[in-house]
């Protein structure tokens, strides 16, 4: 006998399963919808306002202009910092036998003469302390930056001004005046960057940047330059307190959840679960500023990446590139420039580098092979100026004004398990991307006419110079063939080109098959 309860219940679980399925099926499907003629508002190019480097004395070698000239020419950054300026490598001060400063700008000029010739301009970190004039003798890094507070503020003072006036008349107020003067770096790292305490800094401050302004009121200046976002309200409160010039409020944040710095990564780092961990902490600080006494100051991350160690290799991996769009997407409208640090592997806080690719901060290795990291900055800076309104988290789309889109599509997806694992062994593998169901793209009001469509990839296999290297053994030095094949493997030629006619809809659809952490440039270049 049939059991028409049993049967009833049947058909409910089946109809209840079937529509399960299709919600799901639903919620997988992504679909990017635009409309040319909504407009956001002009792109926010906080992203390469600025790039960070090592040391200035770095900044003399020909293999490290070579690439911040390709870096400025491809990711359009605008100014560069960099640690040590006035470090002793740098030769800019002594003292005669009767203790009178003597001043060389000798290296300083050769540097920033070059920074001129490439259109380039210095965001210019006011350190390390000469050890003419040091407290102390504590220093950090291989290259023995000093740490310490001045030992004679009227000297120090001295050299500030005499600096500054020594640029205004060899490159004009106006264009000093385009520069921004930063105090220091991470002060709040006493076992770091600074021996003094938050009111050594804070006096050190004062007395730098009242220099600066003596030479010329329109000349910028500010700081704290801490890390992990710190000592913004107490910066603020201080500088109203003691009428302290200051112009802007630079910190620093990276999207690892344990230490601070550890510069040869022995004990492990571990990515932050949290998506979001790096543009929160930047609209936080932000909100902090607004509800200050001086709610107008710019603010400057003038360090920011993954992770905060030069042996990461998560700097190296496909990752990086998907991590970035998404802090830039989130955060860019927020803050006046984040500056990437840094464009390069040459880089020697912890001596010069003994392998190809050891998870250093740069953007291109010191062979100048361009990492995924480095394609993100550089499909950004392929955008146009005025973003359009998209309602996808993991998308930009902008037109500029000739009538063609850019459109930059990515999946970000941290999977790195957690604790349970570091960076320094989860990273430095074979990690081959997973599936996921193709987007659909809709690009709605285009003009009828012809255009050609094409895609640029960045990725697992595709832009990314790490994959092939593990794939050849991760051989300690790399042969000529081998620097010239992974070139060429991250030539970053399209995918996929073709040239369509948009009828009287004016709709252009497209699916497109993107993998976890892929990052996709669509061009729709309109053809005369």
């Amino acid at each position: 006998m049939l059991n028409l309860k049993a049967t009833s219940q049947l058909t409910i679980l089946s109809v209840f399963i079937c529509l399960t399925v299709k919600a799901q099926t639903a919620a997988d499907k992504r679909t990017i919808d635009i409309n040319v003629g909504q407009v956001k508002g002009l792109l926010a190019r906080s992203f390469n306002a600025c790039v960070g480097a090592g040391r200035a004395n770095e900044g003399l070698r020909a293999d490290w202009q070579r690439q911040l000239r390709l870096a400025h020419d491809e990711c359009g950054f605008k100014y560069i910092r960099f640690h040590g300026l006035l470090s002793d490598d740098m030769g800019v001060y002594f003292e005669d036998k009767n203790g009178k400063p003597v001043y060389n700008w000798q290296y300083i000029d050769e540097l920033f003469d070059y920074l001129q010739s490439i259109d380039m301009k210095p965001f210019v970190e006011l350190g390390f302390m000469p050890g003419a004039l040091a407290s102390g003798n504590k220093t950090i890094f291989w290259w023995r930056g000093n740490v310490t507070p001045p030992k004679d503020y009227d000297k120090w003072n001295g050299l500030i001004k005499a600096l500054v006036e020594h640029w205004t008349e060899r490159y004009g107020e106006k264009e000093v005046a385009s520069w921004y003067f930063e105090v220091w770096n991470e002060p709040n790292l006493k076992d770091g960057f600074f021996t003094g305490t938050q009111q050594d800094y804070f006096k050190l401050y004062k007395e730098t940047a009242t220099a600066v302004k003596s030479v010329s009121a329109n000349y910028r200046v500010g700081g704290p330059a801490t890390a992990g976002n710190a000592w913004i309200p107490e910066m603020i409160a201080y500088c109203v307190q003691q009428k302290a010039p200051i112009d802007f409020i630079s910190t620093h944040d990276y999207g690892v959840k344990q230490g601070f710095l550890d510069a040869t990564g022995n004990a492990g780092t571990v990515l932050s679960e949290d998506r979001n961990h790096v543009s929160d902490d930047m609209r936080r600080s932000k909100k902090q500023i607004e509800q200050s006494a001086l709610p107008n100051l710019q603010l400057h991350y003038t360090e920011w990446s993954a992770s905060y160690t030069p042996v990461d290799p998560i700097h190296d991996s496909y990752h990086e590139a998907a991590y970035i769009l998404n802090t830039v997407k989130w955060a860019a409208p927020d803050v006046n420039s984040m500056s990437y640090w840094t464009f390069t592997d040459i880089f020697e806080e912890a001596g010069p580098r003994t392998t190809p690719f050891h998870g250093g901060f740069g953007l291109m290795n010191y062979q100048e092979i361009r990492k995924p990291a480095y394609y993100a900055f550089k499909y950004l800076n392929e955008l146009g100026d005025t973003e359009l309104r998209c309602a996808d988290s993991s998308a930009m789309v902008c037109k500029d004004g000739k009538g063609n889109v850019q459109a930059l599509v990515w999946n970000f997806t941290i999977d790195h398990p957690g604790d349970s694992i570091n960076n320094q062994v989860f990273y430095k593998r074979n990690l081959p991307a997973k599936s996921l169901p193709p987007a659909q793209f809709k690009l709605r009001g285009l003009k009828p006419g012809k255009y050609t469509v094409s895609i640029y990839k960045t990725g697992y296999h595709a832009n990314d110079p790490y994959t092939a290297y593990f794939e050849m053994g991760s051989p300690s030095q790399l042969t000529v063939a081998q620097v010239k094949m992974l070139k060429q493997q991250g030539n970053d030629n399209a995918v996929e080109q073709n040239t369509i006619n948009i009828g009287a809809s004016g709709i252009l659809e497209k699916q497109l098959n993107i993998r976890q952490n892929d990052v996709l440039l669509i061009k729709i270049n309109r053809v005369d």
